[in-house]
């Protein structure tokens, strides 16, 4: 997170003055561009903490959750569910990987369909190291101590449930 503020000011809390004066109420509009302020802020943060090993977040997730995997590898189509993305970002995604070498394809042999993820032993080493890096920043959550992630944490789950997101 950047160490002092841009502006002497904030400029979400202005905005939500400025909407109540020409609008009206502005507590969902101040809360909803304050949690996209804050997604920019935290993956900036992130990448930049994975910059050194040449992936994004995004990508990192796909090295993670293939990591998880009780059989060392997923099928595509579950990193995509997992993930929830559209299967385009995960081939594009996967492309990238294993043009580095952290990943590669491997062809289901009872169903031809059905490609799976793995991760190489670069991957390991790599995600190994990025896993280090994001730790070593908290995942760029600052400013909140434990219960108050927990709390954010619980807060924003009741918005994805009610969304439809589970």
């Amino acid at each position: 997170m950047p160490a002092a503020p841009r502006l002497p000011f904030d400029p979400i809390e202005r905005a939500s003055e400025l909407w109540v004066e020409h609008i009206g109420e502005s507590r969902s509009m101040r809360l909803a561009t304050s949690i996209m302020r804050v997604q920019q802020l935290i993956s900036s943060e992130l990448d930049a903490a994975l910059k050194p090993f040449g992936i994004t977040f995004a990508r990192y997730e796909v090295l993670q959750l293939i990591s998880f995997s009780a059989a060392g590898r997923l099928p595509l189509s579950k990193i995509g569910e997992r993930l929830m993305v559209h299967p385009t970002s995960v081939t594009n995604a996967m492309d990238r990987l294993e043009t580095q070498g952290l990943v590669r394809r491997v062809a289901d042999q009872t169903d031809r369909r059905r490609t799976f993820a793995e991760l190489t032993d670069q991957g390991k080493h790599v995600l190994g190291q990025a896993t280090d890096a994001v730790m070593a920043i908290d995942f760029a959550v600052v400013g909140l101590d434990d219960e108050q992630q927990d709390q954010a944490f619980e807060l924003l789950k009741a918005v994805r449930s009610a969304a439809g997101d589970f």
